[in-house]
Parts: C-alpha cells; sequence; structure tokens
C-alpha cells in the first residue's frame, strides 16, 4: 500500500470522527470573523482622535474619548435622557395596546381571522416606507392627520414641526408600527397558557375581570417580558424612522443616541469620537437587556 493511500484512510477517519467540529469549523470561522473584527476594531478606533476628513493618521488618546461621554458632553447626556424617555414611551403603549389586542383577538367573532391579518400589516411594512408615508401625513397644510384631529374638534397640530411635539409624533408612528408584534407574541402566550385554572375560576364564581386580572395576566406576564425585552432593545436603537422623518430634528429635539452617533461620524467625520458613543450605545443596551433578563427570571 502506497504511504499517500495510508495517510489519506488516517485523514478520512480522523474526518469521520471529529466530523461535528471540523464541518461547521468554516463557517463559524468566518462569521466569528465579521462579527469579532468590526467590534474589536470600533474598540480600537474608540481610543483614538481621528477624522476622517484630515489627512493624518490616528493618533492614539486612551479614554479620551469616554471621559468626554461622561462629564463634558452635554448633547450626548441630552441624546442619552431622550433615548430612554422614547423607548420607555414606546415600550410602555405598544404594550398595553399589544395586550389588549390579543385579549380582543385571543376571543371567537365573526372576521377574526381577517381582521388580526390586517391588523398585522404595519409591522410587514419597512419602516422607511412607513416613515416616508407618515411624512406625508403630517405635512402641516397637505397632511391627512390635521384634517382628521380637525373634523373631531381639534386645532391643527405641529407634529414633527414642532420642538415641543415631534418625539411624540415619532412614538405615534414606532407604536403604529410594532404594537402588532407585542399582540403576536402575547397571542401566543395566550394560546399555551392552560385551561385548568379558568375551569377553577368558573366553578367559584369568578368574574371575567376577576379572571383577567388574577388568572390571565399571571399567567402571561413572563411572556410579555420577553415582549418588552424584545421591543425595548430595538427601540433604543431606532434609527430609520427618526432619521428620514426628522433627522434629529427639529432643533435636536429628535436627536437619539444613534443620530447623534451618525452625525458624529458622517456629519463631523469624528470617527474617533464616534466610536466610543457606539461602545456607550452597545453597553446601554446591553446593561438594558441584563435587567430585563433579571426581571424576566424573577417573572417565572
Amino acid at each position: 500500500m502506497p504511504p499517500s493511500a495510508g495517510l489519506g484512510d488516517r485523514l478520512s477517519r480522523l474526518a469521520q470522527r471529529h466530523a461535528p467540529v471540523i464541518f461547521p469549523a468554516p463557517a463559524v470561522a468566518v462569521v466569528a470573523l465579521i462579527i469579532v473584527y468590526p467590534v474589536l476594531y470600533t474598540g480600537w478606533m474608540s481610543l483614538q482622535e481621528w477624522f476622517a476628513s484630515s489627512l493624518t493618521p490616528p493618533h492614539f488618546i486612551g479614554l479620551a474619548n469616554y471621559a468626554q461621554i461622561l462629564t463634558a458632553d452635554a448633547r450626548f447626556r441630552e441624546a442619552f435622557f431622550r433615548t430612554l424617555y422614547f423607548a420607555a414611551l414606546v415600550v410602555a403603549a405598544e404594550t398595553v395596546l399589544g395586550v389588549a389586542m390579543a385579549l380582543l383577538f385571543n376571543r371567537e367573532f365573526w372576521g377574526r381571522g381577517l381582521i388580526r391579518t390586517l391588523s398585522i400589516l404595519p409591522m410587514v411594512a419597512t419602516p422607511t416606507a412607513v416613515a416616508l408615508i407618515f411624512v406625508m401625513m403630517y405635512h402641516p397644510t397637505l397632511g391627512v392627520m390635521n384634517y382628521l384631529v380637525t373634523r373631531v374638534g381639534l386645532g391643527p397640530f405641529t407634529w414633527t414641526y414642532s420642538s415641543r411635539t415631534a418625539l411624540y409624533a415619532l412614538a405615534l408612528v414606532d407604536v403604529w408600527e410594532w404594537t402588532p408584534l407585542i399582540m403576536l407574541i402575547a397571542l401566543a402566550g395566550l394560546a399555551a397558557l392552560p385551561k385548568e385554572p379558568y375551569e377553577s375560576a368558573v366553578i367559584d364564581g369568578a368574574t371575567g375581570l376577576g379572571t383577567l386580572r388574577h388568572i390571565t395576566l399571571p399567567l402571561l406576564r413572563p411572556i410579555i417580558v420577553v415582549a418588552i425585552l424584545f421591543r425595548a432593545i430595538d427601540a433604543i436603537k431606532t434609527f430609520d424612522i427618526i432619521f428620514v422623518m426628522t433627522q434629529g430634528g427639529p432643533a435636536n429635539a429628535t436627536e437619539t443616541i444613534n443620530l447623534y452617533l451618525f452625525n458624529q461620524a458622517f456629519a463631523y467625520f469624528n470617527m474617533g469620537y464616534a466610536s466610543a458613543i457606539a461602545v456607550a450605545l452597545f453597553a446601554i443596551v446591553m446593561g438594558a437587556a441584563l435587567i430585563l433578563m433579571k426581571v424576566r427570571r424573577t417573572a417565572w
């Protein structure tokens, strides 16, 4: 037997023995490279001072960018609290409306399937398309929103054209688009609830409201926390509808951390500082996720 044949047999046996590790290894290596390299490069750039518009190379400044974020950047501080406020506002509204819609669609009535299908259409559309539609609807003279509010006796609103109402107008768009996601998750949770507690409640003479308060909502609480976790992470990172509709204006009234990061990177070309903001945003999202995951574990 030639030596190459023996070597081939040994390699074949080795591949068969370690097939669960060898065959996925190339794909795992590529995915790891795609994920790990940008993270490491962003972390390295956050320690540099570098303007992409200049001809000078990056200059290492250590943690100076992070010190500026924490102590000297009032604009970042405002964007931070604005981001948390926006996320809390939309997630609270979407949770209440989504659970209410799930409780409604969990009942049997004529046309339930059609109405439930129509209710998830906002979630199917891309956020950019939704934002462009609402830009036209919010127009102060040509938009349909002011026509609708004047028909019910209210004065015309300034919507995204005023710093006092712009953030709430954006929140309305987000709630309209992503409430169906909470509804679908809650509907799945309702379908999985056990029947025995409800049968016992009927025997004990419990009312519908009492059953909802003492059985349905407590049993559904872990599912609701999971839905809140998903939406909170996504709401903190919201970029597309804000950029398309207001670009952070007017007067920075809707500038969230994502918008501030974008402006630092692609308007001011301050890549080092923008990288530090990206790391800070990652830390904020990770912190919010860990808190909600802790709440989820206690909810079970």
